[in-house]
């Protein structure tokens, strides 16, 4: 289950969570289990987070920071992951809908 502060700051913005994570790299940012459909996390530094089983349908991720993170189980079904970096991530049975070619 998601960390409640952590799903609180990023339901605020992407602007918000990269200050907040700038200034709180210790912590390792726990998302599991978040419903963040449809939200525009263009940009969003999500580095070596706890994702797993959370749902990014139709969401935003171009230029995402996703190194390292667990996105085990996640959905990423219609998710716009443009340049998005998956570097050493964790992506483990989860559901991507790539676009028809």
């Amino acid at each position: 289950m998601a960390n409640s502060e952590h799903l609180a700051l990023i339901k605020q913005g992407v602007e918000t969570w990269n200050s907040w994570y700038s200034k709180h790299k210790q912590i390792t940012p726990d998302l599991a289990q978040a419903n963040l459909i449809n939200l525009n996390l263009r940009g969003i530094n999500l580095k070596g987070a706890i994702l797993q089983q959370a749902n990014f349908s139709q969401a935003d991720l171009s230029n995402a920071q996703l190194a390292n993170a667990n996105l085990e189980q996640a959905n990423l079904l219609g998710a716009n992951l443009f340049d998005a970096n998956f570097k050493g991530a964790n992506l483990g049975l989860s559901r991507i809908l790539y676009p028809a070619m």
